[in-house]
């Protein structure tokens, strides 16, 4: 599995060489047996026998950090949706993107996002999904502004970065507070360990900072704006970030976590309540929206509500029609958001008012928008999936289960209600959504091409996707049995065995559908007259408008205290980071007890050591008051050459010459450097400033000694020097302690010092060469 997620960030290093063929073959072909493959691999998987499989890799082994993989039937459910959809996008690509495109850029950051999302889903430890996590955040930051040359582009990716990011670091916080109650970072040993966090005084806080990283990362209410203004990426994008993969990120946080907060009745009120807010808000929000794929934004955002709704009510019975339609969703949103790329790619628009009668145009592109739309209204047909998952929604609306809260009661009177208000305007903007563009009359003149069908290249991964949609229409206990009721179990740690049929008689959930589909069809044919209301609900009001007002205040608001200090001013700068230091510092030591003093295990001072001692103490406060560069660069000489003998008293020789030659290099450099510098002339500052420094100065250095003193005088840990005395000569193979500590010990860190100095010297060199070039001319 290890290579399975790591295989398209490995392909990623061959890609900028494909690109450079692309003359005469799309990069894309290429990549597509990437996300092809993996498919390949784990489909053999689906079967009524599948028992989850554990991978363990050493990642971080001193720090117990191992990146594990875990394939269950969630995680099988999401990899087959990744790689499988990964798959149709890139087939899509191929004919979607021209040649004279980035290609190059794009697959990098697609493969890349794919990993990410890969890792993400099979990550048994909290810290190795937390990095595939960010990871996630990053490559769609890449791909939602590859056409980084539009405001819209660049402002899109910025915004879903910051709102994704909070909601990663909140989610972190989460992990790190799980990891210290239940003393692991393994995801499934902290299920098994579900008591001790349900006790735990810090479950409400853990609980919201997990769901504030699940809430960004799938665009719950109020932190579904990122998800519209991500419209700006290219429609393969949209295709795979929004429907089928990264927005269900948080959609499979919530579910993995499930078995620990199922019993925790606020994870109900709170799941199933933003969720529910989230779907009758963003539905709403989608009949007012005229860009195509603005109303599949919005319509993505109110369908993730309705998973996250189920999944918050907890029962088996949710918990398998969340799973379903989550296999779903994926079917037919995918499917509309290739069709939308479709229209604006051969007419050049996707302003609904400008289509309209594209159904003789493009009567394939129809065909498929129409089984689409149509399973995304929930409209009873047997051959449409989306009313199969939609009339489990609202069977699961009515039986949520037992409630102790006054609160939580209350919502299980509520919900069915706004399940059926959600799920009306779900069905008004899908319907506006199709005949909206493919009905009426012809608008050609304001098009910018000449509509017509597009080719089969681009339009044969929607005809696969509504081919799923058909085939689990007709057929919706295929996959039960052998894929979705271990996906199910995963969640709810039980077995599930749900038979779904078409007709279950007069039930409720059948009268509320019938509601749907009527008074769905009373606002969509007299939507022009109730339209306006819009201008009143949500009117002006808007979350964009508050997320773009904090953006900007932080802005003047980090501009004018950065302004406050940083006044090119170097003393004032040294001054604010040493009392930064000092008082932080100083703190923790005293809270914590740090400071200590004992003398009874010191040598015995002898007068040339305090000879030197006293030598170089007045040598430090004499640079104070030098007046002359080069006997100021002398005097501080003195205290470096001074140090270095007080190494020789103390028997360290190796440190004496390391003393000797950097004080000897620096002496030099600092010479050459004072020639070319004005002398140094008397201070005029006031009597405060003076005073000041002098109080920075002594305090900063008297902490510095009681470090000092402090790390001596206490004996928390045992000491390190016994460590390389004794493994010096079998592990680094040299008598020479200090030389084995640099070479081998510490070998990496010597190796990274080098390549700074060397980074350094090119720079210097390189410096010197332009200025040459300069001159010449």
């Amino acid at each position: 599995m290890l290579f399975a997620v790591l295989i398209p960030l490995i392909i990623t290093l061959s890609i900028p060489f494909l690109s450079k063929f692309k003359g005469k073959i799309h990069p894309g072909v290429f990549v597509f047996f990437v996300p092809l493959g993996i498919f390949i691999y784990f489909v053999r998987y689906v079967g009524e026998g599948f028992s989850p499989v554990l991978e363990s890799n050493p990642w971080i082994p001193s720090m117990n950090i191992f990146m594990d993989f875990y394939l269950d039937g969630l995680s099988l459910l999401f990899v087959l949706l990744i790689s499988g959809i990964g798959a149709l996008v890139t087939l899509y690509s191929i004919f979607y993107l021209h040649k004279s495109e980035k290609l190059a850029h794009f697959y990098v950051y697609l493969l890349m996002f794919m990993t990410a999302m890969l890792g993400v889903v099979l990550s048994d430890n909290i810290y190795v999904l937390y990095s595939f996590w960010e990871l996630t955040s990053i490559s769609s930051f890449l791909l939602i502004g590859f056409w980084n040359h539009r405001e819209g582009s660049r402002y899109g990716a910025m915004k879903s970065m910051l709102i994704t990011v909070f909601g990663g670091l909140s989610m972190l916080g989460g992990f790190i507070l799980l990891h210290v109650i239940t003393g692991t970072s393994s995801i499934q040993a902290m299920i098994a360990d579900t008591d001790a966090i349900l006790g735990s005084a810090y479950l409400p806080l853990i609980l919201g900072l997990l769901l504030l990283g699940a809430f960004t990362k799938s665009a719950q209410f109020p932190f579904h704006i990122w998800l519209p203004d991500a419209m700006e990426a290219p429609t393969p994008v949209s295709a795979y970030l929004h429907s089928a993969t990264m927005v269900k990120a948080g959609i499979f946080l919530v579910a993995r976590f499930s078995p620990i907060f199922t019993g925790y009745q606020w994870f109900f009120i709170i799941v199933s309540g933003i969720g529910i807010l989230t779907l009758c808000w963003a539905s709403y929000m989608a009949v007012r929206q005229t860009d195509l794929k603005g109303i599949l934004a919005f319509s993505t955002i109110s369908q993730l509500g309705m998973i996250m709704a189920m999944l918050g009510f907890g029962t088996k019975a949710a918990v398998f029609a969340a799973v379903f339609h989550i296999l779903n969703h994926a079917t037919f949103k995918g499917s509309l958001f290739m069709i939308a790329g479709i229209i604006d790619h051969e007419t050049g628009s996707r302003d609904i008012r400008k289509l309209g009668g594209l159904m003789t145009l493009m009567p394939i592109s129809m065909t498929l928008a129409l089984f689409g739309t149509f399973s995304m209204a929930g409209v009873p047909l047997p051959f449409l999936n989306g009313f199969y998952s939609k009339e489990l929604f609202f069977e699961n609306a009515l039986d949520i289960g037992d409630t102790t809260l006054w609160i939580a009661t209350m919502m299980k009177q509520v919900i069915p209600y706004l399940a059926v208000f959600g799920s009306i305007f779900t069905f008004v903007y899908s319907m506006y959504l199709f005949f909206g563009t493919f009905t009426g009359g012809q608008k050609l003149e304001e098009l910018p091409k000449k509509p017509h069908e597009a080719p089969i290249g681009m339009l044969a991964a929607p005809i696969i996707l509504v081919g799923g949609v058909i085939i689990i229409g007709l057929f919706p206990n295929l996959f039960n049995e052998s894929f979705l009721a271990h996906a199910a179990e995963a969640i709810s740690g039980e077995e599930v065995h749900k038979h779904i049929a078409f007709w279950h008689g007069l039930s409720p959930a059948f009268f509320m559908s019938l509601t749907v589909v009527a008074l769905g069809t009373l606002l969509f044919v007299f939507r022009e007259r109730w339209w306006k209301i819009y201008q009143t609900i949500p009117g002006s009001l808007s979350f964009n408008k508050v997320y773009n007002r904090l953006l900007s205040g932080l802005d003047v608001y980090s501009a004018n205290l950065t302004n406050s200090y940083m006044n090119g001013s170097l003393r004032r700068y040294t001054a604010l980071i040493i009392s930064t230091i000092f008082l932080v510092t100083t703190t923790v030591m005293i809270g914590t007890g740090g400071f200590t003093w004992k003398t009874d295990d010191l040598a015995a001072i002898t007068y040339p050591e305090l000879l030197v001692g006293v030598l170089v103490s007045v040598a430090a406060i004499a640079t104070i008051f030098a007046k002359d560069n080069v006997a100021a660069i002398i005097i501080l000489g003195v205290a470096g050459y001074g140090q270095a003998l007080l190494f020789v008293f103390y028997r360290a020789p190796d440190l004496a010459l390391t003393q000797l030659a950097v004080e000897t290099i620096t002496v030099a450099l600092l010479l050459l450097c004072f020639y070319h510098l004005p002398q140094l002339r008397t201070r005029t500052e006031g009597l405060g400033i003076k005073l000041t420094n002098g109080i920075i100065a002594i305090a900063f250095g008297s902490m510095m000694a009681l470090i000092g003193i402090s790390a001596h005088s206490s004996k928390w840990f045992s000491v390190i020097s016994d460590y390389f005395l004794e493994t010096s000569h079998d592990l680094g193979g040299g008598d020479n302690v200090v030389n084995v500590i640099l070479v081998d010990m510490r070998g990496l860190d010597t190796l990274f010092e080098i390549t700074v100095l060397g980074i350094a010297a090119f720079s210097i060199y390189t410096l010197i060469k332009l200025r040459r070039s300069k001159e010449g001319e």
